[in-house]
């Protein structure tokens, strides 16, 4: 099985804490993360280090520039106590059939959304992707995302520490493959408690984040 799974677009680690996992992401690599932009509306913002090719790395976490959202942030970031590697994005060649593929293997990935944010430099990034309450909870099954005429997050010149391996840990794997495999995708899948991990190639050597 392929350390890196294919089709991989990106990682989410979500923090409570965005400045200092930035800091702590830093001092453990040498790379130092830049600064990607708002989520108007949804109360966080990200920080991005590209993972080689057209991969990347999303550091995400509340904004404090931005109101209290009148919902929850994305990804559970409000409940979490510490920085975690949340959940992963593929990006499949045709999102809408991807879904469809996925429901027809009796796994739902959940309903299509559009989402947007600006760089800091002005430049508006739109994108669509399944979001929803059918998706499964445990963010070891990723989410799929279209980034469309949008330029790609890793077109913007980011620090690169290239991924090494992504691997996951589940009470039951045998119950997460058969729903991987529904969205056409492998991962490195071992039993133990619900975790994701990821290395990368650093200036520091290799360092697994989880």
């Amino acid at each position: 099985m392929n350390a890196v799974p294919a089709r991989l677009d990106h990682l989410v680690l979500a923090t409570p804490e965005l400045a200092a996992t930035v800091a702590d992401f830093t001092l453990r690599t040498g790379i130092a993360p830049v600064a990607g932009g708002a989520h108007v509306g949804l109360g966080t913002r990200n920080y991005l280090v590209s993972l080689g090719g057209s991969r990347y790395l999303e550091i995400l976490g509340p904004d404090p520039e931005q109101a209290e959202p009148s919902g929850p942030r994305p990804f559970g970031v409000d409940g979490l106590s510490g920085a975690r590697t949340v959940t992963w994005a593929i990006s499949p060649p045709d999102l809408d059939a991807a879904v469809a593929a996925a429901r027809a293997q009796g796994y739902d990935p959940g309903p299509v959304r559009a989402m947007s944010r600006r760089r800091p430099d002005g430049t508006l990034l739109e994108w669509r992707l399944t979001d929803g309450d059918t998706a499964h909870p445990s963010g070891l099954v990723p989410f799929l995302i279209d980034w469309s005429a949008s330029p790609h997050p890793t077109a913007s010149g980011l620090p690169v520490a290239p991924l090494l391996e992504l691997a996951a840990t589940a009470p039951a794997p045998d119950e997460i493959r058969p729903l991987l495999s529904a969205v056409g995708v492998e991962l490195a899948l071992a039993e133990g408690p619900v975790g994701l991990s990821f290395t990368v190639n650093t200036p520091r050597g290799a360092v697994t984040f989880s």
